[in-house]
């Protein structure tokens, strides 16, 4: 910062102090739009940490998290060295901030901003844990700092199972031996990108946090929601006569050409390609060679080896990534609601009723209990998702398929459900949705459920850090105006929107 520069940081910071409650919350944003930009330091950053530390030791309880988290945005512009000026320069008061997260009283806001701020600092590790191990803190908050502060040990990697904190997640033998297996395949280089990966997805969700608490007071936790102690999950036995009636909607995604049920298979009457069908679920991601008499049994023998991800996703990981998604971190929406909406507003006409990304099944269900679980059909592109929702719903046949280019005839779907389930679709999400109008019939309902990107830039940046296993980029959430576009390019006639914070509730119809 230049010698112009740093009185201006200076007015802010104290113009920030000073702001009256109504006006607290854009004093703010003018501070830390004058710092930061979507993850990046700006040039009067660096001289403006010693204000910003002063600062948050004489600002009042209520203040002095909005500060403490700023601290932690600068510090992690540098992500992943540890070294870099501007961390350097936060890290500097790390005695501050231990301090204040011992002092009694600060309340559980600050005491959350402090522990993200803290997570930046990992040379600093024992003694921060031994600060924060004295406070009475939730084992998530705790596991998470403890993940954050480690370091990567090439020699014996952790990775995954830090969603949405790893005080969460308790392996069997089974998941044990299914993470072993993947991870002993990585790259030094892939292991160090997985890792900062995983790292990035602890510090947004810490972040997010606690940066909607300073905002807006205490968050709720969620229940208690424990995976089973019985992990093995087997699809029931099922073959192709599951899905007979259904065929006619279905059509071979090599050729388009229509499909028939054959020997234990999918058979394509055109090109005459055939697709895997074992426990209820048909496999249109490979073709069997012809001639292959064994292709349902291989299928089923590559279920039986899936690991049981969809239920710890039902019970712990799917709530989580509602409130960071969402900005639900005080329970405003239940699943009550979720339920409420769809048996209102999912309103099929004639033909099969598709749940578009089903994923472990738990509102397909409730799709099948309004319209009828024999016109209903789940398709995901996740194995051990489906796995578990053919578990759940034996009288539901599932498809293993891609969103962008759905294996259904024009115009053959009485209705589309997509419940949290198109952000995972990314680049993809536009395709989805016009392969959505393609399939409708006219005056079928297009339902679904998805987020926003929040309108505050740094409640956003917490939202992006999210990493699926499958997409490294981070999460990529959704203008509504680019879905409205993409459901008007479809022909789709939006009927109804709303939900509160990020939540996007939504349901069109193709008119004709």
């Amino acid at each position: 910062m230049n010698v112009s520069t740093a009185p201006v940081a200076a007015g802010l910071t104290g113009a920030f102090l000073g702001a009256a409650p109504d006006d607290l919350a854009g004093e703010f944003r003018t501070l830390v739009d004058a710092l930061w930009d979507a993850g990046e330091a700006k040039a009067g950053a660096l001289a403006a940490v010693p204000d910003l530390v002063s600062a948050l030791a004489e600002a009042d309880p209520g203040r002095k998290g909005h500060l403490a988290v700023l601290l932690g945005l600068l510090a992690e512009t540098e992500y992943p060295d540890p070294d870099g000026p501007l961390t350097r320069a936060v890290r500097g008061h790390l005695g501050t901030y231990l301090e204040l997260l011992g002092t009694p009283g600060g309340g559980t806001p600050l005491t959350l901003a402090l522990l993200y701020l803290l997570a930046h600092f990992p040379g600093d590790r024992d003694r921060i844990l031994a600060a924060a191990s004295a406070r009475e803190l939730e084992p998530e908050d705790l596991s998470r700092l403890d993940r954050a502060l480690a370091t990567l040990d090439l020699d014996a990697p952790d990775l995954g199972r830090v969603w949405p904190s790893p005080s969460a997640w308790t392996l069997n033998e089974d998941e044990r031996a299914f993470d072993q297996g993947w991870i002993k395949e990585l790259t030094p280089e892939q292991l160090t990108a997985n890792w900062e990966n995983d790292t990035r997805t602890v510090l947004g969700c810490t972040g997010a946090r606690a940066y909607w608490a300073v905002c807006n007071g205490d968050p709720r936790n969620l229940p208690a929601a424990p995976v089973p102690e019985r992990r093995e999950v087997t699809a029931p036995v099922a073959d192709a006569t599951l899905f007979a009636p259904h065929l006619d909607a279905l059509r071979c995604p090599s050729c388009k050409g229509p499909l028939a049920s054959h020997d234990g298979t999918a058979r394509c009457g055109t090109c005459r390609a055939r697709y895997p069908v074992a426990g209820g679920i048909l496999d249109l991601t490979a073709t069997a060679a012809e001639g292959d008499g064994d292709a349902a049994a291989d299928f089923l023998e590559k279920l039986s080896r899936v690991p049981s991800m969809g239920l710890f996703y039902e019970a712990v990981a799917r709530p989580a990534f509602l409130r960071v998604s969402g900005s639900d971190w005080g329970g405003e929406v239940t699943p009550a609601d979720e339920d409420r909406y769809i048996a209102e507003h999912v309103r099929p006409v004639d033909g099969p009723v598709l749940d578009l990304g089903a994923g472990a099944g738990r509102w397909t269900a409730v799709i099948a209990d309004t319209v009828g679980a024999e016109r209903l059909i789940a398709l995901d592109s996740a194995l051990p998702m489906l796995n578990v929702l053919r578990g759940r719903l034996p009288e539901v046949p599932s498809v293993l398929a891609s969103a962008a280019e759905l294996p259904f005839h024009d115009a053959a779907l009485g209705a589309v459900v997509c419940w949290n389930a198109l952000q995972a679709f990314y680049a993809d999400a536009g395709a989805a949705i016009a392969e959505v109008g393609r399939v409708l019939r006219p005056g079928g309902t297009f339902t679904l459920m998805t987020f926003r990107r929040s309108d505050d830039p740094v409640y956003r940046y917490f939202q992006s850090a999210h990493r699926f296993p499958q997409h490294q980029g981070g999460l990529q959430l959704f203008d509504l105006d680019d879905l409205k576009r993409w459901l008007a390019d479809a022909g789709l006639t939006v009927r109804e929107e709303s939900g509160p914070g990020t939540f996007v509730f939504l349901t069109a119809v193709r008119e004709h």
